[in-house]
C-alpha cells in the first residue's frame, strides 16, 4: 500500500512542478518532472513527522529542493550539456544551477507544499 502512497505523491509532485514551471517560464523539461516527484516525496515525510514545528519542515524542504535543484542542474546542465536552465545572469548564484532568490522562492513554495503534503496523508491513508 505504500508503494501506491508514495507513487501517487510522487506524481502530485512532477505534475505541480511541471504546471509551476509552465507557468513561469513557459516550457519545462522531463527531468524536472523528476526533480519535482522526488522533491515533494521528500516534503512528504518531513510534513507528517510530527518532532518537527512547521517552520522547521519549511526551511528542511526548501533546502533539500535546493540541494536536488544543484544536484540535478549539476548532471544535466553542466555534465550532460542540456541546459534546462542556467543562472549565471542572476547574482549570488552558484555555477549558474541555484540562486539566492530562488532559494527564498523554494521557501515561501514549501508553506502550501507541506500544506498539500498534509492533504495528500489524510486522502491516502
Amino acid at each position: 500500500m505504500k508503494c501506491l502512497e508514495y507513487t501517487a505523491v510522487s506524481f502530485t509532485g512532477a505534475a505541480g512542478y511541471g504546471l509551476l514551471e509552465l507557468l513561469w517560464r513557459g516550457w519545462t523539461h522531463w527531468t524536472m518532472l523528476v526533480v519535482g516527484g522526488l522533491c515533494l516525496l521528500v516534503m512528504y515525510g518531513l510534513a507528517n513527522d510530527t518532532k518537527f514545528p512547521y517552520w522547521q519542515v519549511w526551511v528542511l524542504s526548501a533546502v533539500f529542493i535546493t540541494t536536488a535543484e544543484f544536484v540535478s542542474g549539476s548532471i544535466v546542465n553542466i555534465a550532460l550539456g542540456w541546459r534546462v536552465w542556467d543562472y549565471t545572469a542572476v547574482p549570488g548564484n552558484l555555477l549558474g544551477q541555484i540562486c539566492p532568490q530562488y532559494c527564498l522562492l523554494w521557501l515561501g513554495l514549501s508553506v502550501p507544499g507541506v500544506w498539500l503534503c498534509r492533504k495528500l496523508r489524510r486522502l491516502l491513508r
